[in-house]
């Protein structure tokens, strides 16, 4: 093997090294976001759920609206507007793009 093979060789080796110690550094600094994403992913499942299970939404706000009618009123409005507001804003990040 002639001198510039074993240089790149042995930049090779150095260079794989450190990618090897970046990876695991990275896979130390990931574990915090560990919890968080599987919270995340146990919300979604909680909506693939609602989706799949639309009854229980329906039975679910017909039990609150005759339990207290006037909070009910009171909530869905402003659920309504936060879900315009969120509408409006999709829209606009979408217009950006």
């Amino acid at each position: 093997m002639n001198s510039k093979q074993l240089d790149l060789a042995t930049r090779r080796g150095m260079l794989k090294a450190r990618i090897d110690e970046q990876r695991r550094a990275l896979g130390q600094h990931a574990v915090p976001l560990q919890a968080a994403l599987a919270r995340g992913d146990s919300v979604l499942q909680g909506v693939d759920w609602l989706k799949h299970h639309p009854l229980a939404i329906g039975a679910a706000v017909a039990a609150v609206v005759v339990a207290r009618p006037k909070q009910a009123w009171r909530w869905a409005k402003r659920g309504f507007l936060i879900w315009r507001g969120w509408q409006v804003v999709r829209s606009s990040l979408a217009a950006i793009r």
